[in-house]
Formats: C-alpha cells, sequence, structure tokens
C-alpha cells in the first residue's frame, strides 16, 4: 500500500526525534514529546477530514485520529524509519478504521461476525468486477467460507444503522409502523400471572375441595359424573365450585401481606 506523500507544511521532527530517544523519563522528555505532537497535529487532522460524512462527526474524528498520532510518536524509532509521515499515517488511519469497526454499530456485533462482513464485501466487489453475480452460493465459494457464514456477513452489513420501530413498516405512506407488525400479545403470560394469583387461595382449600376443582377444570369431568364418584348431589358439588372459586377469587385480591395460610389458621388461639 502507498503510504502517504508529504506535504510542504509538513515538519522536520527528525532532529527532535533523535533527542527524545536520548532522553530520559521525565519533565524535560514530556515537553519534547508534547511539541512533537502539536508539530503533527495539522497532518493528524487531515486524515481525520477523509473519513468525514460517515456518520462521526469530524471533532470525534480529529479526537481519534490524535490518539492515533500519540501512539505513532510513543512507538516510532528513528533508527528504523527513515521518515516519521510513513510511520504515522498507517497508524493513525488504523486508529480511525478500528474507531469506526468498533464503536460505530448501533446493534452489537461480534467481532467475528463483523469480519465476516468484511470478507463478503471484498468478494462481492471481485465477483462484480469480474462479471459474476454475487450470489450467496458463489460468494461461498470464491472465499472458501460455509452459506451460513455468508448469510451472517450480509446481515451484519446493515448493522451500523438501527432503524426505529416507528418507521413505517413499508414505503408509500401506508402509515404502518414497524411495530405494529413484530410479534403479538402472548395470552401465556396473562395465564401465569393468573396462576400465581390463585396459588394461594388454592393452598388454603380443603383436601376435597381442591379434588372436586382439579376433576373438574384439569380432568375435564362433568359435575354429574364427579357427584357419581365422591357419592354426594351434583347440586352439593355445584356448590363447592361456587364457594372454592369465591374464595380463591378474595384472597388474590388481598395485599400479600394480609393473606392468611392454612398454618395461620389452625394456629391454636392463646388461653
Amino acid at each position: 500500500m502507498a503510504l502517504e506523500s508529504r506535504y510542504a507544511d509538513d515538519p522536520d521532527t527528525a532532529a527532535l526525534f533523535r533527542r527524545l530517544v536520548e532522553l530520559p523519563e521525565g519533565p524535560g522528555r514530556e515537553r519534547l514529546r508534547g511539541e512533537i505532537i502539536c508539530a503533527w497535529l495539522p497532518m493528524a487532522h487531515r486524515l481525520a477530514a477523509r473519513y468525514r460524512d460517515r456518520g462521526e462527526t469530524l471533532e470525534d474524528l480529529r479526537q481519534v485520529a490524535a490518539l492515533g498520532l500519540v501512539n505513532a510518536v510513543d512507538r516510532y524509532d528513528p533508527e528504523r524509519t527513515r521518515a516519521f509521515a510513513s510511520f504515522a499515517v498507517p497508524t493513525i488511519t488504523g486508529e480511525i478504521k478500528r474507531h469506526f469497526r468498533d464503536r460505530m454499530w448501533s446493534v452489537h456485533v461480534p467481532r467475528r461476525v463483523q469480519d465476516l462482513r468484511n470478507v463478503l464485501r471484498r468478494a462481492a466487489a471481485e465477483l462484480a468486477a469480474a462479471g459474476t453475480q454475487p450470489s450467496l452460493a458463489r460468494i461461498a465459494e470464491h472465499t472458501g467460507l460455509t452459506e451460513v457464514e455468508v448469510r451472517q456477513g450480509g446481515e451484519a452489513l446493515h448493522g451500523f444503522t438501527a432503524l426505529s420501530i416507528d418507521a413505517e413498516a413499508s414505503v408509500g405512506g401506508s402509515g404502518v409502523l414497524l411495530c405494529d407488525s413484530l410479534g403479538t400479545v402472548d395470552g401465556a403470560y396473562d395465564l401465569v400471572l393468573d396462576r400465581e394469583a390463585a396459588r394461594p387461595g388454592l393452598r388454603n382449600l380443603a383436601e376435597r375441595e381442591k379434588r372436586v376443582l382439579y376433576l373438574r377444570f384439569f380432568a375435564g369431568m362433568t359435575q354429574s359424573a364427579i357427584a357419581s364418584e365422591l357419592g354426594v348431589s351434583q347440586m352439593h358439588v355445584s356448590r363447592l365450585i361456587s364457594d372454592s372459586c369465591r374464595r380463591i377469587r378474595e384472597e388474590a385480591a388481598r395485599e400479600p401481606g394480609r393473606r392468611k395460610t392454612t398454618r395461620d389458621t389452625a394456629r391454636p388461639r392463646p388461653v
């Protein structure tokens, strides 16, 4: 990859870097380090400006580029690399690209899937340049990935931005919002609440009353069949069911702290 060409106003800091390497840790070295960073900051801002209008403010991009510049200054070895610009530019652009990769996703996408997204985008461009339709199967063959991995990478292509649930589900001004098409109310939730509310009342019923309710509402037996099994009249079974249901409803309507249990009612009274 071609490196950044030098601008006319790029500072000549070769001598400063040689001094920086020789100085021990201390205030003097920190002042010289800060001088070098300030000298190259315009170059970092130029690199940041290349990535404007991609969903991030220019000020934030400049801060990221400045961080990359600081890392470049701290890691630069004038004995190994002739020009600082040739070392700093890849370091700064890499920091900016990492910022977009790790910080700009409005939906959390695992790093593995992010990498699949990049592979998929390159493969689709290569196939399109060769005049081949980039279908799922052809991309999988071209990259050596499975079709499942290609599908995951394709889904990640839309992970930078999230669609509001208040947006219209279709174009054309239909007025139907996306939230109106995302699932329905599950009646099982109400059933769970009802069962929990009825649990204290059921616990306080006598065994015979519990059996009558079980046979009627869980075993599906008629009142006449229950009466025959218990050896009582059908009218008596009807009264047991009505009275038991009434007591369960009353118990469910009470505040939790005021409910009585069978143990409380069976406790002997003080003399």
